[in-house]
This record gives C-alpha cells, sequence and structure tokens, in this order.
C-alpha cells in the first residue's frame, strides 16, 4: 500500500515505522490519544500511514530539530518539540530537498509548541514522560512509556551516535547529561532509537556512556580500543568503537 514506509507492530500499543531503512517513527496507542515519535523525511504522508492504524485523536512529538526527524510534520497540524531546537529545526528547512518537497506538495512545515523536560503526557491508561537529554542536539529528548517500559531516545542513544555535527554540544558535556539521566536504568527494559529495526536492550545505555567516558578518557587512543577515519556527507571526522565494537561514536574533537 505504501512504497517507504513499512509497519512493524512491536506489541499492543506500539508500531515502529521505517522510512525505507533511513529513518525510524513510532506511534504509541493509549486509549484517549495517539503520539506520533517523530515524522522521518516526509516523502511519503506519515499521516495516512497513521490513519491506516488508528482513529485515535493524535499528538506529534519530535525527539529533536533535525530533517530524518520533522520532515514528515508537513502533514500535520502542530507538532511539540523542546523549543531549544526549534531555530535547528527551522534551519533544517533550508534544505534544497524539503523546499522541493514543500514545493511538490504544497505544504509547509506546521506550527511548533514546546514540550519541557520532565512533563507528562497522558495518552489515556499510558502516560509518556519526557526526558531532556542535550548531546546530539542541544534540544534533544527522549521519551519514557512507564507502563511499558520503553525508552524511545531519537538520536540521542543509538548504535551510530553522531556528535560531530556544529550543532552538538561537547563530549564532555553529553557525558554528563547521560549521568543525570541514569535513572532510566530502573524505569525501561527497552530502547527504540530513531533509527532502530527492533527492540534494543537498555543496556545500551550503559553501553554508550562507557563509550563516551573511554573516548574523553584516552582521547581515541586507549590499549584496545583504537578510532578510525569516517567519510561522511559534509566531510570526514573520526569512529570511536564501543560496546564490543558494535557500535561507534562519531566525533571530530575530543573534549
Amino acid at each position: 500500500m505504501f512504497e517507504r514506509i513499512k509497519v512493524k507492530q512491536l506489541n499492543e500499543h506500539v508500531y515502529l515505522l521505517d522510512d525505507n531503512g533511513e529513518a525510524t517513527g513510532y506511534l504509541v496507542t493509549g486509549k484517549e490519544k495517539a503520539a506520533v515519535i517523530d515524522t522521518m523525511n516526509g516523502i511519503e504522508d506519515v499521516h495516512k500511514v497513521i490513519r491506516t492504524l488508528t482513529d485515535l485523536p493524535i499528538m506529534l512529538i519530535n525527539t529533536h530539530g533535525h530533517c530524518d526527524h520533522i520532515f514528515g510534520n508537513i502533514y500535520f497540524d502542530e507538532a511539540f518539540i523542546n523549543p531549544v531546537d526549534i531555530p535547528l529545526a527551522m534551519e533544517q528547512t533550508q534544505h534544497k530537498e524539503f523546499v522541493e518537497l514543500c514545493a511538490k506538495t504544497g505544504l509547509s512545515l506546521p506550527p511548533f509548541k514546546p514540550v519541557s523536560d520532565r512533563a507528562t503526557i497522558d495518552l489515556g491508561g499510558l502516560t509518556l514522560d519526557v526526558i531532556g537529554l542535550p548531546g546530539h542536539t542541544a534540544g534533544g529528548i527522549c521519551l519514557l512509556l512507564n507502563e511499558e517500559r520503553i525508552l524511545f531516545t531519537g538520536d540521542s542513544i543509538n548504535h551510530h551516535l553522531w556528535m560531530q555535527l556544529d550543532e552538538c554540544l561537547a563530549l564532555s558535556s553529553f557525558y554528563e547529561n547521560l549521568k543525570q539521566i541514569a535513572f532510566v536504568k530502573d524505569k525501561a527494559d527497552f530502547i527504540l532509537h530513531g533509527h532502530a529495526q527492533n527492540f534494543d536492550s537498555i543496556k545500551l545505555y550503559d553501553k554508550l556512556l562507557d563509550g563516551v567516558k573511554d573516548l574523553l578518557e584516552t582521547g581515541g587512543k586507549g590499549d584496545e580500543v583504537f578510532d578510525y577515519e569516517y567519510k561522511w556527507f559534509n566531510g570526514k571526522c573520526r569512529h570511536h568503537p564501543f560496546g564490543n565494537g558494535e557500535s561507534v561514536i562519531c566525533y571530530n574533537r575530543v573534549d
């Protein structure tokens, strides 16, 4: 039915939306309201996809302001985001791809509304707690689905963490912010990040924390972990493996 967005139901209340293997969004359905978490690239109408799954009122929440998490917002009336990331989101809309998408569809980005750190969103029988995690972007947030013990992390905690971008915080700041949310280990069993295909264990939190700590302490020149060059669409940076080499942190400098 849909060419790009593939739907996978993970449990009774949670659906994973895979946008052509490039980005992942989620749908969480309560008794009274549904939450859409990130809207991916916007090439395909994610709102139409959502409406094949639920007819509940929708609240759209963006985990951060990067293009592959907000461009599908054009199919909705409003979106909630940490206001710190609104300038970044608006800068992303200057991308040629987004300008062309808006011209093709006749749509534009809807208004952003603020969502606050430690706010609770009631979906009816299910609650999402907003947990700020500045690092990948200054306004990055996670969402804790309390009743299902699932932590939605956007790009803030994942297996291929980009910290080389201009908008990323210093690694030392990110490390301190990660430590501040250690309580999530007692509240969640699973992580669903912004490029996932299925559940990850909450153990990914500790693996990333250890990886950032190792990078800060060794500068990427530890006895067992050696960094290497990484080419991305905007240049070159460095890769720092963590979690037994299964995951990486991308960075330009260690500070």
